[in-house]
């Protein structure tokens, strides 16, 4: 697919468009035409992607409440049963990712929305059947929580294309804003589900599946109405691939394992994990939102500091709170207090979106930085916006696996040691070791990071 090269509009220029709520000029780098109309077709677009990707980021973590329920819905499920029943769904929107990262490309920003908004009824539905049918086999089980993943490939397409919308000096707010929209999701699915549950009478656990079939056809609909489709956005293979073979962004995805692998691996445990590990399920149903929640609003918070002070350091503070909250996790399971237990999960998960927004938006600052290299022609500013949108989707989709990662290491170590000490021990070694790399590649005076100024 042929790129299209971007030119720059005069200040008063309207963006051009064709059919199919096609804009085919877009330069919101140019403070008059962004002042004049680029704002709020942003925004416009900003909020029904909000919308699209919280209903997917809500599917996308179903099944880690309503696990909780299961035992008493007539399943007999072992924790390390229920804990690959979180973790499936993460690893199949991972995989989802990049496939939905290519989407944008394309179909379009607006069209791709509808659809995978659509998709999110499958999940749905599948849930509402597969737990009204206790004597369903296990292997089954797990594969229609798979679909559920369908959410979770949602965010990288809508990440991509949003970054296209926003000027430079904006993408860190616009993206935080875009990604805690979905994330929070997570907390209103988790404190969603259990009033759903309690006042579904006959319907029980299916009304958790039930329910969110009208607002994802709702989503669908609201993004047909009113987003747009980029003309800018229909990247060709070569600048896909040329953000595959950047180094860059690998190292980036390897970083956003440690930020939004572990907030999504962490919420969906948590629950589990206050149920099983403290026997606490009341608390687990009606506070365990909360970690999900704080992580959520917390990312655009990475975003707008990324903007000011840089995402490096605000990444690398990050990691730093992340290694103090994990070795909190640690003691308070070694001395069984439960209040601490939470109180470190909490700030582990604010950590974690901080550091959820201060990856993405050194991303874009990258490519934009090698752009300005070259000599920073409008040409060479296209491709590189171009190849950092592809870089958005791999390392969103990289990063997602440590939501299947985290639940998996929990059932590993309470399988083979009885206890989760182990698989704490592991999350504090790892942040250390990303702390270490986020300084030595962005930090590090001479460090190819620090002359792109990221």
């Amino acid at each position: 697919m042929t790129a299209t090269t971007t030119h720059r509009p005069a200040p008063t220029t309207s963006p051009v468009r064709r059919r199919g709520r096609w804009i085919e000029q877009w330069d919101p780098e140019d403070p008059a035409f962004w002042s004049r109309t680029g704002r709020a077709v942003a925004r416009r677009n900003l909020v029904f992607s909000v919308l699209a990707e919280h209903i997917g980021f809500s599917v996308w973590m179903l099944w880690s409440i309503v696990v909780v329920r299961l035992n008493e819905v007539g399943f007999s499920l072992s924790v390390s049963q229920q804990l690959w029943l979180t973790a499936v769904p993460s690893g199949v929107g991972a995989l989802l990712r990049l496939p939905y990262t290519f989407a944008v490309p394309v179909f379009g920003g607006r069209n791709w929305t509808t659809v995978s908004a659509l998709l999110l009824v499958v999940p749905c539905l599948g849930l509402a059947w597969a737990v009204s049918t206790p004597d369903i086999p296990y292997g089954l089980l797990l594969a229609v929580a798979a679909t559920a993943g369908f959410g979770g490939g949602n965010f990288a397409s809508s990440m991509a294309n949003i970054s296209f919308f926003y000027p430079e000096r904006e993408k860190g707010w616009a993206l935080g804003l875009n990604a805690a929209g979905g994330n929070i999701g997570v907390a209103v699915v988790q404190k969603l589900v259990p009033v759903v549950v309690v006042a579904g009478g006959g319907l029980a656990l299916a009304g958790a599946g039930l329910v969110y079939v009208p607002l994802a056809v709702a989503a669908a609909v609201l993004a047909w109405l009113f987003m747009d489709n980029l003309a800018e956005a229909t990247a060709d293979p070569g600048s896909m691939a040329g953000a595959a073979r950047s180094g860059q962004t690998w190292l980036m995805s390897f970083l956003y394992i440690g930020t939004f692998g572990s907030f999504i691996g962490y919420s969906a445990a948590f629950p589990t994990l206050l149920t099983n590990v403290f026997d606490r399920p009341d608390i687990a149903l009606a506070w365990g939102f909360l970690g999900a929640l704080v992580g959520s609003v917390s990312r655009p918070l990475g975003g707008r500091l990324s903007d000011r002070v840089g995402g490096s350091l605000v990444t690398a503070g990050s990691f730093v709170l992340m290694t103090a909250g994990a070795l909190g996790a640690l003691y308070s399971v070694t001395g069984e207090h439960l209040g601490l237990f939470f109180a470190s999960f909490l700030a582990l998960f604010v950590a974690t979106g901080v550091g959820n927004g201060s990856t993405y938006r050194m991303i874009p600052a990258i490519f934009r930085g090698a752009a300005v290299e070259r000599g920073g022609s409008a040409e060479d500013l296209a491709v590189m916006r171009r190849q950092a949108a592809g870089a958005i989707g791999i390392a969103s989709a990289v990063g997602a696996l440590g939501g299947f990662l985290v639940p998996i290491c929990y059932a590993w170590s309470r399988d083979t040691f009885g206890s989760i000490v182990p698989a704490l021990q592991v999350y504090v070694g790892l942040f250390v070791v990303m702390l270490a790399v986020t300084w030595y590649a962005y930090l590090r005076p001479g460090s190819r990071g620090a002359a792109l100024g990221v």
